[in-house]
């Protein structure tokens, strides 16, 4: 039975998130949690329940995300210093050539944005976009789609990006889990949304290198070696997927005592994943190379910044869910749905994809989305796999329709140098073909699993 009251909370719940978010251009971190406030008031919990809830929420919620999210931003800021993306890009193109180059972009995209962030994997890439189009005189959408694509699917799609690592957390998804239906998934988005949509468009919008580019004089400087950048890259995730595997009945019968299984438990869990390869990058990218200790000190130190407001969101979404759960909203929001014949996937995509396309954030669309989906889901049986794939259509909703709202927009725009109507025509495109292709996936893997 559909309580009235709490509905009536829920709605005007998110109602006001989204005034305060787009109309008041309130921080998102403060915004989750007066709508937090708010659904707790109008249900009717007691007012120091309320503020237990926040605390418990915000707790539950970043013991875990905290630290990885922290993690992963150092990682990705010594790659970036030290010349490693560059160098995994060069290697890729070196290999395919300029016939495949499109695909080599892609690629190279869904590689570098698995530790640094989208626009910061953007900005150090578009010049082997602008280089290639220079030479070849094809449309600079041909290389730069692939390029965007791969980038946007793994940095909302596969951990230890921040988004997908959130949603797991507030969904109780298993993280290797998460890292195989990302793969999964994200591969045929990449391709669809990536080489195919850039062959097409491109012959039809043909957009030449901006004038304002000036290239860069070539630099002596001696890039790390692709092989050490693809261990680096590949080791967490390989460990990650490690423990996984132990947890799984196919780790069951595998001949290892108490004690081996449960160190290896602990090197594959993401903690001890990514300080071992933070170790390892600040030793063979920094040290060895050069770089002094208070260098990677300054490198590490400022990678913080952005990863501070990721994590501080994360928590406020933790209340989100944390308040609907406690209400009782998160049951009766499944009710309402299924009266309606809506799966849970098909309720985690369109709440994020709504969250998105009115205030433009993947990241706040994909944690709010998170908390309303993680209280839709609790108490109700659900596999490992299947809370996996959920995480994954949080990830293609909040990946669908950027547009005018969204900050990647308008840098896709300014380094293109695209109108309006030919970003929408593009990147707008690219951004919503990730997204059906990502929920479609979802859909056939969950009637595989």
């Amino acid at each position: 039975m559909i309580d009235s009251t709490l509905l009536f909370a829920v709605v005007a719940g998110i109602a006001l998130l989204l005034l305060l978010i787009l109309y008041f251009r309130l921080q998102a971190f403060l915004s989750l949690l007066i709508a937090s406030i708010a659904v707790g008031l109008l249900a009717g919990m007691p007012a120091a329940d309320i503020i237990l809830n926040i605390q418990q929420g915000m707790g539950s919620t970043l013991g875990f995300i905290a630290v990885v999210v922290g993690l992963g931003a150092m990682f990705g800021a010594i790659l970036e210093s030290s010349g490693g993306v560059q160098s995994l890009a060069a290697f890729i193109l070196q290999r395919t050539g300029e016939k495949r180059a499109s695909w080599a972009l892609a690629v190279t995209g869904f590689l570098v944005s698995i530790p640094v962030f989208f626009d910061v994997a953007f900005v150090i890439l578009v010049p082997v976009v602008y280089a290639l189009q220079k030479k070849t005189g094809r449309s600079l959408l041909f290389y730069g789609l692939p390029l965007l694509a791969g980038l946007a699917v793994t940095h909302a799609f596969i951990p230890p990006t921040p988004g997908p690592v959130a949603v797991a957390d507030i969904l109780g998804a298993d993280l290797g889990m998460v890292i195989a239906a990302g793969f999964m998934a994200g591969i045929p988005a990449t391709i669809v949304a990536g080489p195919l949509f850039a062959s097409f468009i491109s012959r039809r919008m043909h957009i030449k290198t901006p004038a304002s580019f000036i290239e860069a004089e070539a630099t002596p400087q001696k890039l790390p070696s692709p092989g050490m950048i693809l261990g680096l890259l590949g080791l967490p995730l390989l460990l990650i997927l490690m423990n996984t595997y132990l947890d799984s009945p196919l780790g069951a019968g595998i001949p290892l005592t108490d004690t081996s299984k449960s160190w290896i438990k602990m090197l594959g869990h993401p903690f001890v994943a990514l300080i071992l390869a933070n170790l390892l990058a600040w030793y063979l990218l920094g040290l060895k190379r050069g770089f002094s200790r208070q260098d990677l000190l300054t490198i590490t130190s400022s990678s913080l910044a952005p990863a501070g407001m990721i994590i501080l969101i994360t928590g406020a979404g933790g209340v989100f869910k944390q308040i609907l759960t406690e209400t009782g909203a998160g049951k009766m929001l499944a009710e309402v749905m299924t009266s309606y014949g809506l799966s849970a996937f098909l309720f985690a995509f369109l709440t994020a994809a709504a969250i998105r396309i009115l205030q433009g954030s993947s990241t706040v669309a994909m944690i709010t989305a998170a908390g309303m989906t993680a209280a839709f889901l609790e108490g109700t049986a659900t596999s490992d796999m299947h809370r996996a794939l959920m995480v994954i259509a949080i990830a293609s909703g909040a990946s669908i329709l950027s547009h005018v709202n969204d900050s990647g927009f308008w840098l896709v725009s300014k380094y293109f140098g695209l109108t309006e109507r030919q970003t929408l025509r593009s990147w707008t495109v690219m951004t919503t073909l990730i997204a059906l292709t990502g929920f479609m996936m979802v859909l056939l893997l969950s009637m595989v699993f």
